[in-house]
């Protein structure tokens, strides 16, 4: 939630009036035409949070800051004046921004990033001509620097806008200056920050003679927390490194240093750290998006698995019911009766187990282990095709199951198999009627438990073979290519792997460890 208005002016007021005072370096002329202006990123913020609100407190903290920070040199008239130009013009980049950006947010990805910079590079340095003319027009600008001064007043506003507003956009929002705050107090992050303060002080150690040799180790802690923290950890990096490095030249009095490549220094770094911040969420946002759809797709593959658990038990409580109803008819209210209500409570159980098995692996992924024959493992998933298998006319063949014991999650492993015979049958549909076969063989192979699913389709090619377990590829028009992928998610989960070969006909296999040999 926002502060409320009038306490939220004051702590404006006050912070704008120190970065006035800190950013006030090798002025031109003695008036507010410094190298970096990072007042201009708090108004901005200011600005968007309150909207046309915020008029009037800017406009009476450049008034302030005229007065405190370098003593009225344009006399109350011109303060007036300008200050009230500054408002205008900042006032339509505010607004600007409030338009296109909709929100609080400028790294929501890319596109938005780049509209906020041409906004703000637009914005500053059409201000800056419309500010220095007025300058020149009351003689406080000679002519002759009034290109120096509005190329230096306007990538002074600018590179403030764009090393400052990013943090301080993300301190006005209550949701990211959460996420800033536990991101702070991380090891990780005191650490580069070290790193950033350890390798200014190397680079800038002695910065009246250094002339940037060593600027670009500034890019070390920058891209350390760019990439392990996206944009948040830029920002913080970002924001550290200038307004020491503006410290350090304002303590040394640095008077010979060359600006403009300490502006364009400025910006580059903030720039880079950026991107690649933005870069990493947009990476980060994608992997929970692709997280999330397999967890959907899941719920569509195993909800087949639920229907075939919980058909059992469902059609047994129904018996057991009509045998209640007709021993109650019979007035029988003995063994038999308290039996069959056992039955039905047992049978309850059953189903409730089988859909807490279900919650529990879409929430945590956990798995329900037991010891389980690879016959039965087999058993109930061909029972569920041989219909299909009729129908279509695919002759299937299995082959004697090997003694083997594997500890596995019963529902996990069955919708592994139930999606390798779904893929064989959809293969061997377009075969001539006569050439539809499908087998399934077990076999102990070193002491594991192999099987392979073979059908007489058509194969798979190299090339074919080197996508085939990649997320949404699929050769199935109304598939989503996410079956396999699943699969072998589970199957390596149980410690095996899942693979295919190149042949001339399907051939899939999966290899599970074994809990003893039949030997």
């Amino acid at each position: 939630m926002r502060f409320s208005f009038l306490p939220a002016t004051a702590a404006f007021l006050a912070a704008y009036l120190l970065f006035d005072w800190v950013s006030y370096v090798e002025p031109l002329l003695g008036l507010n035409i410094t190298p970096w202006n990072p007042d201009t990123a708090l108004g901005l913020v200011f600005w968007l949070v309150y909207g046309r609100r915020a008029a009037l407190p800017w406009f009476l903290a450049l008034v302030a800051g005229e007065v405190l920070v370098r003593g009225m040199p344009l006399g109350w008239p011109g303060t007036l004046l300008t200050a009230a130009w500054l408002i205008l013009g900042y006032g339509l980049l505010g607004e600007a921004l409030r338009h296109v950006l909709g929100g609080l947010s400028i790294f929501s990805s890319r596109e938005s990033f780049y509209r906020w910079l041409a906004i703000v590079a637009a914005g500053t340095m059409l201000n800056a001509v419309g500010h220095i003319s007025l300058l020149a027009g009351l003689g406080m600008v000679p002519w002759s620097e009034w290109l120096r001064a509005v190329w230096r007043f306007g990538f002074g506003d600018l590179v403030g806008v764009v090393v400052s507003m990013p943090l301080l956009l993300k301190l006005a929002d209550p949701v990211t200056r959460e996420q800033l705050r536990e991101a702070t107090w991380k090891p990780e992050t005191l650490g580069y920050l070290a790193l950033a303060i350890f390798v200014l002080w190397a680079v800038f150690g002695y910065i009246v003679t250094s002339e940037f040799k060593h600027f670009y180790f500034l890019f070390l802690p920058l891209i350390w927390a760019a990439s392990r923290q996206g944009v948040n950890g830029a920002v913080l990096v970002v924001f550290v490194l200038q307004m020491a490095i503006v410290t350090l030249v304002r303590a040394n009095h640095a008077n010979n240093i060359t600006v403009s490549e300490l502006q364009m220094l400025d910006a580059v770094l903030a720039l880079v750290g950026f991107f690649i911040g933005i870069v990493v969420d947009e990476r980060r946002q994608v992997a929970e998006e692709l997280k999330q759809t397999l967890r959907l797709a899941a719920a569509g593959e195993m909800a087949a698995a639920l229907a075939h658990e919980l058909n059992q038990p469902m059609t047994a409580l129904a018996v057991y019911g009509k045998a209640c109803e007709h021993l109650l008819a019979r007035g029988e209210a003995g063994d038999l009766l308290k039996n069959a209500i056992g039955q039905m409570i047992n049978e309850s159980a059953r189903a409730a187990d089988v859909v807490k098995r279900l919650r529990d692996f879409f929430r945590t992924g956990a798995m329900q282990l037991e010891n389980v024959g690879a016959a039965d493992l087999l058993s109930g998933i061909v029972q569920q095709f041989r219909p299909q298998f009729a129908e279509h006319g695919v002759q299937l063949v299995i082959a004697e199951m090997p003694p083997l014991l594997v500890q596995v999650d019963r529902l996990q492993i069955e919708l592994v198999l139930r999606n390798l015979l779904a893929n064989a049958l959809d293969a061997v549909r377009m075969r001539p009627a006569g050439e539809r076969s499908i087998s399934v063989t077990a076999e102990n192979a070193g002491g594991k438990l192999r099987f392979t699913v073979e059908d007489s389709g058509d194969g798979l090619t190299q090339q074919a073979l080197g996508r085939l377990f990649e997320p949404f590829v699929s050769t199935k028009a109304t598939g989503m290519g996410l079956g396999l992928v699943l699969s072998r998610s589970i199957v390596e989960a149980h410690g095996g792997s899942l693979w295919a070969e190149v042949a001339a006909h399907g051939v899939f296999r999966f290899i599970l460890p074994a809990l003893d040999s039949g030997e």
